[in-house]
């Protein structure tokens, strides 16, 4: 290619619904970066929770080599082995009998709730089709999953929202009390939400919404779409709790950075979905599928899974000696590799400040909101990479205090 694109030709080509940093990326290796200069940058942001085993990780790249010379792309008019082999190998390892494999985990959440509603339908009739889901909570951006998730913004302008749905407060059990009942159908929950500001649920608020539940015949759904894939130091969220869900969405990571999405279940819920009421046009890829084979099979080792808890210790310790030494943050939570530095009062509103800062000094980092850091670097990233970019981050609020 002749032509070097620049930042500048974001503007000029693509559409106003992104406003991206100024740095273009060009090569990645483990959790690092080089841009179009040769400038090396630390990423404690892992594409927003999606490469879980860092960049080109040796694996994934070969798993990606070996298909690419058998077979790209086949449709769900024919099934394919590495399809096949995903789904087994995600059955066998969770609570689900079936699979459902799509592109996205808003393609995910949309089958999910899709599914939910059509079992209802089935099983109960027509009446039984209320959402409970929770405010602050992310779900995806098709429409229907915009309009499930708790942060009216992302919904506001596009014209009437889907009805049936209602929003109660995370972890609080009364307010789902308040909003469930006999036409439910279902209640979908981010086990840990993730843009609504990286707040785990308390144990006792999924016991109470699995009860609930059951109590009401609706099905429990856990989007773990972002804190799922080894991200909480269990292949699954819903492992630490000991709530087993009906429904489970799952993406992001699932891909180690090739994007797929899935959505597990059991067989009696999984039998409404008959020939023809859903499908994905790339569900099922071949390339796609032997890329999260692998990304799957690493991540799911014991020693990746147990590393991701110390990993976390050494985060936390890092982010109290920076609170510390300029009293930066009100509270630092989260679960594993997926941690929320909520600003303090001094600095609040600031993240985006922090994150321009950050970028200046060599590292790259998320937010969720504008008064959270959000860190949610790869799974295995080196104790080394994690100093050196708390390093850069030491350095970029240095630079805030002037």
């Amino acid at each position: 290619m002749s032509w070097t694109p620049a930042r500048e030709d974001f503007d000029n080509y693509m559409l106003p619904n992104y406003s991206p940093q100024r740095v273009i990326p060009v090569r990645g290796e483990g959790s690092r970066l080089w841009d179009q200069e040769g400038r090396e940058y630390i990423d404690f942001a892992g594409g927003i929770a999606v490469n879980g085993l860092g960049h080109c990780h040796p694996a994934l790249v070969k798993a990606l080599r070996e298909q690419s010379e058998k077979v790209w792309h086949l449709s769900n008019v024919y099934t394919n082995e590495p399809a096949l082999a995903l789904a087994k190998s995600l059955v066998d390892k969770t609570f689900a009998d079936k699979v459902f494999l799509c592109s996205s985990g808003g393609e995910a959440n949309e089958a999910a709730l899709k599914l939910a509603r059509r079992f209802a339908y089935d099983t109960f009739g027509e009446a039984k089709h209320k959402i409970v889901s929770f405010r602050q909570s992310f779900h995806g951006r098709t429409f229907f999953t915009v309009s499930v998730g708790g942060q009216p913004k992302y919904s506001q302008g596009f014209g009437p929202v889907p009805g049936g749905i209602v929003h109660g407060e995370f972890n609080n059990l009364d307010s789902v009390r308040e909003l469930i009942d006999n036409d439910t159908c279902a209640v979908i929950v981010e086990p840990v939400q993730g843009e609504g500001g990286v707040t785990p649920a308390t144990p006792e608020f999924l016991k109470g919404l699995r009860e609930l539940c059951d109590q009401h015949d609706a099905l429990l759904i856990f989007d773990e779409v972002q804190c799922g894939m080894g991200r909480t130091g269990q292949l699954y969220t819903y492992m630490h709790y000991g709530v087993t869900p009906d429904i489970l969405t799952s993406a992001k990571a699932l891909g180690g950075g090739f994007p797929i999405g899935a959505m597990l279940t059991t067989d009696r819920i999984a039998k409404v979905f008959v020939v023809g009421t859903h499908g994905s046009t790339y569900g099922g890829n071949p390339l796609a599928c032997a890329v999260a084979l692998a990304a799957v099979e690493t991540i799911s080792q014991p020693d990746v899974l147990k590393g991701v808890e110390q990993r976390f210790e050494l985060f936390k310790s890092h982010l109290e000696a920076l609170d510390r030494k300029y009293g930066v943050f009100k509270e630092i939570r989260g679960m594993g590799l997926l941690i929320g530095a909520e600003l303090s009062d001094a600095y609040a509103e600031r993240g985006r400040d922090v994150l321009a800062a950050a970028i200046d000094e060599g590292l790259m980092m998320l937010v969720a909101g504008p008064s959270v850091l959000r860190f949610a670097p790869s799974l295995v990233i080196s104790e080394q990479e994690i100093e050196d970019g708390m390093a850069c981050l030491d350095h970029a609020l240095a630079r805030l205090q002037d």
